[in-house]
């Protein structure tokens, strides 16, 4: 090691201060203390310890040596901070003159009159002061925008902070205060840092080398910290809250009569009125769920017009899943309001009310849809309220949708718009959970129906395929065996209620055309009665074994005698007896207990039943007989029906199923749901205590049914659905906010049926597979679709209304859309009675009205318009309805629909067109009308195609006859068949289009046949058609009719690929197009005049379309002169000649000799 730097004992040699700590009571000890030899005087005495001393260290400054960019920087710090004090001396000296608070709170600033306007400062400064509270000292802030930042600070410190709202009339206002404020609060930042810099690198900092001290200082700077966040909380705590903005109530007096009045006291939704009044103004979307019966369809209206929701010309609209519940329900609230004057008014698809003063409007969901159509916002409402939101139909999921939205732009613009969603078994979860629909969950509120307790009983063993015989013993041992009260058997669907009707009524007939009829006995002497005789009857079968006597199978059963329930009323006693007691079967018992028990009234309930017949039910029965309806699902939620106690429920409804892909829709009889059945038992508890028996079990109840039915938008094809929303420019269908999205092969189904309709755009096809993907859904209406879409039809049949206008045809095809669009126009069989006569004497008229010829080929719907046309004619409807199986109740909607497509017609033609009327002695079409009707239907209905089998396509001879008068459609493997009923059915021509396909008995039918020509295949469904290159014989040629070049081409149509005869079609779009075209036209074809100069050509015409035809150059300066222009067609020649008149003459001019060039221009155009 090398010698020490500093020098050998530079610590000892070096001079340093200390510091001698000099400690009280230091205890020292005496040496020789402990010895006894000396004494204690003059002994000497040295501390024991060294005493401790501390070297005190002198601290040098050490000043550090400045750059000259630091330098710069200090000077300009130290210039801020001299600003800074002449602008405190300055504003001290400016607020001298400021006015007084007192001052400043009765003056406006600038700003805030200029944006929100003179009212709306006034408005905002009066609810301010109304929470400031006496004698508090604010601080006040004249600079703009003080108050906002005030309030930004507020809500970081609750962590509050969401996107600024901007305001729609000042644009950038909150931006630019934002901007400004980060503005300043960085500028001071920067500031403060580049302080602290100044300060370490001028002054030199103190290094206390005490633990201690350090950590008390952190102690003390921890704790003013805390006291600080202490300080800013409560004093955050303590800032008034501001609550929401009050407004004064408003009352619109009712006068109603007092049997009214009373009868609305007791529904029990009157309760809730106020909680519901204010959900609503305080909530823009409020779901009211509550029992049939509560009252919510006919009060909720009338709470919102007595809150002044229909004041200042606005409208209260309540939206009906059904036509009869909209009208009925609008006449039910005008007479409770006691308003007659049209105040309360509905608008239905054929007819309505609504006049200008109507405040109150009941319309269906599709009346509310072409609202939005029209007005996208409804501005014309303040409240609109969805009923019977549970049953789900596709046009109440697409007002749901859209209202959502609708909602939140009018509360953007300052003028709200309520929604209500009201109904009676809502799955609730689609719409709270739904985040996509309602981005915050709605308001939910419950109302408690005006309900009797109803006692459920399940069967012990589930009937799963004689239900109804299960039904005909369940009715008969009520009404014989119960007290009094109507009876309600829910069925799946017309047959099986007829078949029913008819047993009943046999084993209990009515009462007497004379009206005598045996006066009611107790039910305990009936029921001993029963008993004796049943204990006679078992005594006399033993000794009458071989007797024959004459038997009525409508008292057999196929099932054994057990019937075992599984719970029992207690209330009922011993009027319940077991099945053992009650034995069907006995044929004899059965009639004497028949004879016993009062008549019953037995009257049936579905969809297809005249009115006149459908409102019996709500009449009351004849005296002395009880009422049993049999209904179908019908009387769950559409129908109430009076004095209903016991309901017989089967579990089971008929439901049309849709395949996504094939378009093959099948009637199934399945189970329902459970929503649906405590519907049904519902419907026993109306007007007292009733009883609801189950004929499955609960383990069924629980296990396979479903806790609600599918919505209607799973259901059905949605080609209407999807059109209507393209009107809309709404492009990306799958994006909206369905309650229950349709799946995505029913998107994809509908969009392509609309391709095939051009009522969509066809996505570009060379682009990039990227691309592709983003525009798969982007499809654009055309102007063709977006005319269907004006048509409340579906969008095949508004195609062929539009295509009508061309051939006069509108009459006839208005009539051939409204027949073709109402359901069952035509009966298959006699509902009341086994087929015989009666169906044979229809089936003759019907083809009588068929008709020969082209009338014939027209098939199916050429009945359907000569029935309608007949029965106008005739006068009686009524009567001709009855004796030709035709339904008056579809006769009259056919009626309606008519007028209503006649008036939506003369909307959309032309003007100067002679309108279109109703004409009630319309003519049946002829030959010609009834080819060109034939033509619409195929241009309507391209993907209904069907081709019958050939006996050589079939390759087993088992099938051969099984498959003879088969069909095959291009989507399915399996052979299809026509429908029995069809017109068709034994001239079983080649290639057909249908209307309707559907399953029944595992075998497929297709329904509403017409015959076409194949020849029409590739004009009106050209996508679905492959052609193959113009063959060259025969050649192609000019057609001087069209005007155009055509050729003959190899067609296949469909996926299949089914082969077509040879056809003369267009020459497709090409360089040869223009080729063949000015062959033509050098030849004299396309102008005549032209015709002379033929001979005197230099070269042939038929040289424009050899191969070698480049190396003339007259050729190629022709071609370029047609193919600049577009010029392809006698029209675009004649369109090209009108802007220019010299066109085509110098490339002419080069195909004949130089001596006729004047000639040839002298008479050019050579038109």
């Amino acid at each position: 090691m090398g010698p020490n730097k500093k020098g050998y004992n530079w610590k000892a040699r070096q001079v340093v201060k200390t510091k001698i700590i000099r400690a009280e009571g230091v205890q020292i000890e005496i040496n020789g203390a402990e010895s006894s030899k000396y004494d204690e005087c003059n002994a000497l005495v040295l501390p024991s310890k060294k005493r401790t001393t501390k070297v005190v260290k002198e601290k040098k400054s050490n000043q550090r040596i400045l750059s000259k960019t630091q330098r710069k920087k200090l000077e300009k710090i130290v210039d801020v901070k001299k600003k800074k004090a002449n602008r405190a001396e300055l504003l001290e000296s400016l607020a001298k003159f400021q006015p007084s608070a007192q001052e400043l709170s009765m003056m406006t600033s600038l700003t805030s009159v200029q944006t929100k306007g003179i009212k709306r400062s006034i408005a905002e400064t009066n609810s301010v002061t109304l929470f400031d509270e006496p004698g508090e000292n604010k601080q006040e802030n004249g600079a703009a925008g003080g108050k906002r930042r005030q309030r930004w600070k507020e809500k970081e410190e609750k962590g509050d902070v969401e996107n600024p709202q901007t305001d729609d009339n000042v644009i950038g206002l909150e931006v630019i205060d934002e901007s400004s404020d980060s503005e300043q609060e960085a500028s001071e930042d920067e500031e403060k840092a580049e302080d602290e810099e100044a300060e370490e690198a001028v002054v030199s900092e103190e290094i206390v080398s005490k633990e201690d001290v350090s950590n008390a200082d952190t102690k003390e700077s921890d704790a003013a910290v805390n006291a600080t966040q202490e300080h800013k909380e409560t004093k955050s705590d303590d800032t008034p809250v501001l609550k929401r903005e009050s407004k004064p109530a408003i009352f619109v007096p009712v006068h109603r009569t007092a049997e009214v009045q009373a009868a609305r006291m007791k529904l029990p939704i009157l309760a809730e009125e106020q909680a519901i009044v204010e959900a609503i103004n305080e909530n823009p979307v409020v779901i009211l769920a509550g029992e049939t019966g509560s009252g919510k369809t006919t009060q909720v209206p009338q709470f919102l017009y007595e809150a002044g929701y229909a004041a200042n010309g606005k409208i209260i609209g309540v939206t009906e899943p059904r036509r009869v519940a909209a009208t009925s329900m609008a006449n039910r609230v005008a007479e409770e309001m006691n308003l007659h004057d049209g105040q309360v008014g509905y608008q239905i698809r054929f007819e309505g009310n609504v006049k200008d003063n109507t405040r109150i409007k009941f319309m269906t969901d599709g009346v509310l849809l072409k609202a939005i159509q029209k007005d996208f916002l409804l501005n014309n409402y303040s409240v609109v309220i969805i009923d019977e939101a549970h049953e789900r139909s596709v046009y109440s999921d697409i007002l749901l949708g859209l209202l959502s939205r609708i909602v939140m732009l009018r509360q953007k613009r300052g003028n709200p718009l309520k929604m209500v969603i009201m109904s009676a078994t809502l799955r609730v979860e689609d719409f709270t959970d739904n985040q996509r629909l309602f981005k915050t969950k709605p308001v939910v509120i419950q109302v408690e129906a005006r309900q009797f307790p109803v006692s459920v009983h399940f069967n012990k063993r589930t009937a799963f395929e004689d239900y109804v015989d299960e039904s005909y013993r369940k009715v008969c041992k009520i009404h014989r065996q119960l007290p009094d009260g109507g009876i309600l058997v829910f069925l799946t669907g017309q047959q099986e209620v007829n078949a029913l009707c008819r047993k009943l009524r046999q084993t209990f007939p009515g009462v007497k055309k004379t009206g005598e009829s045996k006066p009611d006995e107790d039910m305990e002497k009936v029921l001993s009665k029963i008993k004796a005789k049943k204990q006679n009857m078992k005594k006399r079968s033993k000794k009458e074994v071989d007797q024959r006597v004459k038997i009525n199978l409508d008292h057999y059963s196929a099932l054994p005698l057990q019937e075992q329930e599984q719970d029992h009323d207690e209330s009922l006693g011993d009027l319940v007896d077991s099945d053992q007691e009650l034995d069907i079967n006995d044929e004899s018992e059965a009639l004497s207990q028949s004879q016993t028990a009062p008549p019953l009234w037995v009257l049936p309930l579905y969809s297809l039943l005249p009115s006149y017949r459908q409102q019996k039910v709500f009449a009351a029965p004849p005296e002395g007989s009880r009422l049993c309806v049999v209904a179908t699902n019908v009387a769950e939620t559409s129908l109430t029906i009076p004095n209903v106690r016991y309901v017989v429920d089967t579990g089971r409804v008929k439901t049309k199923f849709f395949d996504k892909v094939t378009g093959v829709s099948a009637f199934h009889v399945t189970w329902t749901s459970q929503a649906a059945a405590n519907q049904r038992a519902g419907r026993a508890g109306r007007t007292g205590p009733g009883h609801c028996y189950r004929l499955y079990s609960s383990a069924v109840f629980n296990d396979e049914f479903e806790k609600f039915s599918l919505p209607d938008i799973a259901r059905r094809p949605i080609d209407d659905l999807v059109l209507q929303m393209k009107s809309m420019d709404i492009e990306k269908v799958i994006h909206f906010p369905f309650p229950t999205p349709p799946d995505i092969q029913q998107l994809y189904a509908a969009e392509r049926r609309l391709l095939l309709l051009n009522a969509l755009e066809p996505p570009p096809r060379n682009i990039r597979l990227k691309r592709k993907i983003s525009q798969e859904w982007t499809s654009k209406i055309t102007p063709l679709g977006r005319a269907m879409a004006a048509y409340p039809l579906a969008p095949r049949y508004a195609k062929m209304l539009l295509l009508s206008q061309q051939h006069d045809l509108l009459q006839l095809s208005i009539t051939l859309v409204a027949a073709l669009s109402v359901q069952e126009l035509v009966l298959d069989q006699p509902a009341d009675s086994e087929p015989g006569d009666t169906h044979r004497r229809w089936l003759g008229q019907r083809r009588s009205w068929a008709g020969t010829g082209q009338s014939l080929f027209l098939g199916d719907p050429m009945v359907l318009v000569r029935a309608v046309g007949a029965a106008e004619y005739s006068g009686d409807i009524e009567a001709f309805c009855s004796t030709n199986g035709i339904r008056s109740k579809a006769l009259r909607e056919v009626r309606k629909l008519r007028v209503q497509l006649t008036n939506e017609t003369n909307l959309i033609i032309p003007s100067g067109t002679t309108p279109i009327v109703v004409d009630p002695r319309m003519a049946p079409p002829t030959e010609l009308q009834a080819k060109q009707l034939r033509q619409i239907l195929m241009a309507g209905l391209p993907d209904h195609v069907a081709r019958r089998i050939a006996p050589n396509e079939i390759k087993e001879a088992e099938d051969r006859r099984k498959y003879k008068y088969a069909y095959r459609c291009p989507e399915m493997e399996d052979p299809v068949f026509l429908n029995p009923s069809s017109i068709l059915r034994y001239s079983h021509p080649e290639w057909i289009v249908y209307q309707d396909i559907y399953e029944h008995d595992d075998k497929i039918y297709l329904r509403g046949i017409t015959a076409i020509e194949p020849e029409w295949l590739p004009v009106f469904s050209p996508s679905q058609c492959t052609f193959s290159a113009p063959l060259e014989l025969p050649a192609p040629r000019y057609d001087s009719d069209q005007g155009r070049i055509v050729c003959h081409m190899n067609v296949t149509f469909g996926r299949s690929g089914w082969p077509l005869p040879v056809m003369e079609l267009e020459f497709p779009a090409g360089i040869d197009r223009f080729k063949f075209f000015a062959q033509f036209f050098l030849s004299g074809d396309v102008c005549h005049p032209l015709t002379k100069y033929t001979k005197f050509l230099l070269s042939t015409p038929s040289t424009m379309v050899k191969t070698w035809a480049k190396l003339q150059p007259r050729t190629q300066l022709l071609l370029k002169e047609l193919t600049i222009q577009n010029v392809d067609s006698l029209d675009t020649l004649l369109a090209a000649w009108q802007k220019d008149t010299l066109y085509l003459l110098a490339a002419y001019q080069a195909w004949v000799p130089e001596s006729l060039h004047e000639e040839v221009a002298a008479h050019w155009p050579p038109v």
